[in-house]
């Protein structure tokens, strides 16, 4: 898999990507991820990528030549599988997203700053608009490192148990059941006695009970 991010704050993002499972995908060779600075393709001394929006309004607006030019050239060196647009107003960010990403070879991510992008950018390039939540960041770039993760962590062999990602919350739309680990009591609380049973079938079925009532309490949302 190959994921280009542009950016005006490429830095902002490189941190994530030198630590953990991410490091681990790309060490292994089995995510390559590229930063891109749009001021190298503005034009002027100033390398200007921002301009006053057309019909008045506070803040600025991207502008649209930077960006066609950034992505266009991109496009010219390999198919893209999607363009992506980190913005509040996208399809919020669901673990079924996550999943089908994560079996594309080649992806874009677009950093939005500012009041955002020209909208003939997502009329010519934009394939699919992202939001991870109803709220407003500075840019997008946490944004994409956030969808990043959540994509990365599922592509076969970056994780060390790969069906691991498979009970994750969300993957039934059923949040995770309690897990528990040594040791056996700890200031009077005990872990269920059927999980020291080790009779697998019965566990499965008290997990999936306790996933369903865990998401009946706090996110019945989910069940609907």
């Amino acid at each position: 898999m190959r994921i280009d991010i542009i950016s005006v704050l490429p830095e902002l993002m490189e941190s994530p990507f030198q630590t953990s499972i991410l490091k681990r995908a790309v060490d292994k060779g089995i995510v390559e991820v590229h930063f891109h600075q749009l001021r190298d393709w503005s034009q002027g001394k100033h390398r200007q990528i921002d301009d006053m929006p057309y019909g008045g309004g506070a803040g600025m607006v991207m502008m649209v030549e930077p960006l066609d030019k950034c992505i266009t050239q991109l496009k010219s060196q390999r198919d893209y599988d999607e363009v992506i647009y980190l913005t509040p107003d996208g399809q919020t960010l669901k673990q079924s997203i996550a999943n089908h990403l994560s079996i594309q070879q080649n992806l874009i991510f677009l950093c939005g700053h500012y009041k955002g992008i020209d909208q003939r950018v997502r009329e010519l390039h934009i394939t699919k608009e992202i939001s991870i939540g109803d709220y407003v960041l500075t840019g997008g770039e946490l944004a994409a490192c956030v969808l990043a993760d959540s994509i990365i962590r599922l592509v076969p062999g970056v994780l060390n148990d790969e069906q691991s990602a498979l009970s994750d919350s969300f993957q039934d739309n059923l949040l995770a059941p309690p897990i528990y680990t040594r040791p056996e009591e700890y200031k009077g609380l005990k872990v269920p006695a059927i999980l020291l049973s080790g009779h697998t079938a019965k566990i499965e079925d008290w997990r999936h009970e306790q996933a369903v009532q865990i998401t009946s309490d706090k996110r019945p949302d989910l069940l609907d």
